[in-house]
């Protein structure tokens, strides 16, 4: 009796110790929602670490931990007009996928239907890693709050609308420089502010163009 209780505690041991490998081994995607990256460990080692787009307004990324259910390669929404997803990784029931995307130029930037938007050739490498360690092997865990990043880059949004309304109404847009490259902007004869007095070719009456702020 004494020998079979010895044989149990030492079996329980070496399951637990299996347990807590397995948990530390593996290929864990993290994705914040906050900052708009995606970092990527395997056993604990970072391997990448990479801007991504999460869901726009409306459309909200899912927030939990998941395991990845399907891969295809080279996938088409058939909810978003066949729009391209290749290399999309699925990891809800819904249809949520890591994916690559065209829009490079929105990454770093909520601009999803609810996906995890990659540039290709990084969806390409992350999809090559999760196939060689198994879907059963790999955890999607998603955290933050998009609406975070949205919020600071309204003003943005909203000062290119203003520039680009102007345009519109027939003003010339006027070359600016980058801040740093003078220590007095004001000295430039290119760099003329919105809002700005200019001669008028109407006689020697001045006036000013641009709404004031």
């Amino acid at each position: 009796m004494r020998a079979a209780t010895a044989l149990l505690v030492t079996l329980c041991v070496a399951g637990a110790g299996v347990g807590a490998t397995e948990a530390r081994a593996g290929i864990l995607i993290r994705v914040d929602k906050t900052t708009q990256r995606m970092t990527v460990t395997r056993d604990g080692q970072t391997l990448y670490d990479w801007p991504v787009s999460t869901g726009m307004a409306g459309y909200s990324t899912p927030r939990g931990a998941f395991s990845p259910s399907r891969m295809v390669a080279d996938y088409r929404s058939r909810e978003w007009d066949d729009a391209p997803m290749p290399h999309a990784i699925f990891f809800t029931g819904r249809g949520h996928a890591i994916h690559g995307s065209s829009h490079t130029g929105r990454l770093g930037s909520p601009a999803s239907h609810g996906c995890v938007r990659l540039a290709p050739g990084k969806a390409a490498a992350l999809y090559a890693l999760v196939k060689a360690e198994g879907m059963g092997n790999t955890r999607v865990v998603i955290g933050g709050d998009e609406t975070v990043l949205a919020g600071r880059a309204a003003p943005r949004r909203e000062a290119r609308a203003r520039r680009e309304r102007l345009d519109e109404d027939g003003f010339t847009p006027v070359a600016r420089v980058s801040r740093g490259r003078s220590p007095d902007p004001w000295g430039d004869e290119r760099w003329q502010p919105v809002g700005a007095t200019y001669p008028s070719p109407y006689g020697a009456t001045y006036y000013s163009y641009g709404p004031s702020y």
